[in-house]
């Protein structure tokens, strides 16, 4: 298998830090997860705009193993800089099939309801292994109106959050 992740860096975040309990992924885990359960040879860590006082993290991320992806911003534009990802997670995939780049499945971690016209798509053409959700609470009606159960896993489900839940 050669599946690839697309991950909403801020959804994921933002959405295990307003749970009830708020928690953290240990995304060195969580590297590994995808790989052994999901079978990503490539993972995108999709983030926003490059801010110099994260670079530890975007190290760390690539130490891990994940590719990241920076959000990119016009000059005039980058005192207000905008996190959302959602386009180029869709451009990303979608030039890839165009392209015909050669993978298996598409691994879509966020519960963000902008990618539910994607992942429609994707599961109709046989291109979708899982929507890992990060916060069940949060997930967008349209996933749970639109598609199977059987495409979706919540990172909050207690067994999951055991695994992949960052130890202090």
């Amino acid at each position: 298998m050669n599946n690839q992740a697309f991950i909403d860096g801020q959804n994921l975040k933002v959405s295990t830090m307003n749970a009830r309990p708020s928690w953290t992924v240990d995304l060195k885990r969580f590297r590994v997860f995808l790989l052994e359960k999901y079978k990503v040879n490539e993972a995108y860590y999709f983030i926003g705009a490059y801010d110099p006082k994260n670079q530890d993290l975007y190290d760390a991320l690539q130490k891990y193993g994940y590719i990241v992806v920076f959000r990119e911003h016009a000059e005039s534009s980058l005192s207000h800089k905008k996190g959302n990802v959602d386009t180029d997670i869709v451009f990303a995939v979608m030039k890839k099939l165009v392209e015909r780049e050669k993978f298996d499945k598409v691994v879509l971690v966020s519960g963000d309801g902008d990618y539910w016209r994607m992942v429609d798509y994707l599961i109709k053409k046989e291109k979708f292994e899982k929507l890992l959700v990060p916060n069940k609470h949060t997930l967008s009606s349209l996933y749970r109106l639109r598609t199977p159960d059987i495409y979706r896993s919540y990172l909050d489900d207690p067994a999951m959050k055991k695994k992949l839940a960052f130890k202090k």
